[in-house]
């Protein structure tokens, strides 16, 4: 059986570290997945992008049309995206039949120091919060733009008080309890 799991949360929480983890402990358990993040997808989709709300719906409703194509092909799938409105979540439950919702908590203020000081961006922009706390831009979620967090998740993760793995880990565990 083919799944998809939504990891979201603020940027800089720790979505796309746990995205890779995870897809560690999968491929040592001989489970294939693919990665898909919405700063990478965006860079096909909107090239300049502006972050407004009708550009946030076309990147989501597309992040969900791809994911669903790849079920129905049978490749598992981890989506790393922010997803900061519940709509996004919303329509990823209408349209992908094994969907794990996987919000992972961490205070707004650590997530300002950790996108200071990663290294890695896995595609994403560099200096979000510092943009959005200086006005330069209003699109930020969390500051410009509300994130509304998912009120039911499938899978509650705690970045702060976890590790990555740990994170991972639970994860995979629901994943195994559900389908295999």
């Amino acid at each position: 059986m083919v799944w998809t799991v939504w990891i979201c949360g603020r940027p800089g929480c720790g979505k796309s570290t746990i995205a890779r983890a995870l897809e560690s402990l999968l491929e040592g358990k001989g489970i294939r997945a693919q990665i898909l993040g919405t700063d990478i997808l965006r860079k096909v989709v909107t090239p300049e992008p502006t972050y407004s709300e009708r550009e946030r719906e076309v990147v989501y409703a597309t992040l969900v049309f791809v994911a669903k194509i790849l079920n129905q092909n049978g490749v598992n799938v981890i989506l790393d995206a922010t997803a900061n409105r519940s709509a996004y979540r919303e329509k990823g439950k209408e349209e992908i039949e094994n969907l794990i919702i996987a919000y992972v908590e961490c205070p707004l203020e650590v997530c300002i120091r950790r996108e200071v000081e990663r290294e890695e961006t896995y595609g994403a922009p560099r200096d979000i919060y510092k943009r959005g706390l200086t006005g330069e831009s209003d699109t930020v979620p969390g500051i410009g733009v509300p994130y509304e967090v998912p009120e039911n998740p499938d899978v509650l993760l705690d970045s702060v008080r976890f590790t990555a793995r740990e994170n991972a880990e639970k994860i995979l565990n629901v994943i195994l309890e559900k389908y295999y």
